[in-house]
């Protein structure tokens, strides 16, 4: 059985004070005790890594980050290598979200190098897929997210039990809107049989995990999909409360 997986994502958002306060808040709230049963993690921007390392220490809650590059070193000034990464303690690292590929113009065949890259240096990628709302309205969905995973699957070869996949459609990130759960579901069990074609042992590991306006309210139906293996949270990863409330509506 997979585990439920929640992976906190902070975006660009923070402070030293504000994380210091907001994770002392979600260890108080019992979240360490949810962790033994369940992978939890939170995704941070890069100058608050080792901040957050410390915070999160003997938690049981992982850390992540939230971009690497595909490049091990060199004149790639801005970037950050996945060694990098894994030295501060990552464990995680999310790839080719869409906020990535729409503001930097970041393809399938970078996204599925940025995972080979977090693989070799031992992290687990969180590779995103989804479909615009023009994709979406255009009845595309599935065509576009089993290209972005078919780019992943032809380079990572027999990897890819090794990696965390999220469905995060674009039309629903920060908007509120929701697929309802069965229009996740469907999304969810085409990647899953897309991996099983390609490796069957995969497709029966891998969690996959929804991302797009994922609250407490929610999270219940979501999550009780057979293909929905936990959630890619972004604005409820920001509160305690939220984030507790959304951890336990899954468990």
């Amino acid at each position: 059985m997979r585990p439920l997986t929640i992976i906190g994502n902070w975006k660009m958002n923070g402070s030293l004070s504000a994380n210091q306060q907001l994770i002392q808040a979600m260890l108080g709230l019992g979240l360490t005790d949810l962790a033994k049963s369940a992978r939890l993690a939170l995704c941070v921007p890069y100058p608050y890594l080792i901040q957050v390392a410390d915070l999160l220490a003997n938690s049981g809650i992982a850390l992540g980050a939230q971009d690497v590059s595909d490049h091990p070193n060199g004149a790639y000034t801005g970037d950050v290598s996945a060694n990098m990464l894994q030295e501060l303690g990552c464990q995680y690292v999310i790839v080719g979200h869409s906020e990535r590929r729409q503001y930097h113009h970041e393809g399938d065949g970078l996204v599925a190098r940025k995972a080979k890259a977090a693989l070799q240096a031992n992290m687990t990628p969180i590779i995103c897929v989804g479909e615009t709302e023009e994709e979406h309205d255009d009845g595309k969905a599935l065509v576009v997210v089993r290209r972005q995973l078919q780019a992943v699957l032809d380079l990572l070869q027999g990897q890819v039990a090794s990696c965390v996949l999220a469905y995060e459609p674009v039309w629903a990130i920060g908007t509120g809107k929701v697929p309802t759960p069965a229009q996740a579901q469907d999304v969810h069990r085409e990647l899953r049989l897309q991996l099983a074609k390609f490796d069957a042992e995969a497709a029966s590991k891998v969690a996959i995990l929804y991302g797009g306006s994922l609250k407490p309210d929610n999270a219940k139906d979501l999550l009780a999909m057979p293909d929905i293996d936990g959630g890619l949270v972004g604005g409820a990863s920001l509160n305690a409360q939220d984030f507790l409330a959304l951890c336990q509506a899954s468990n």
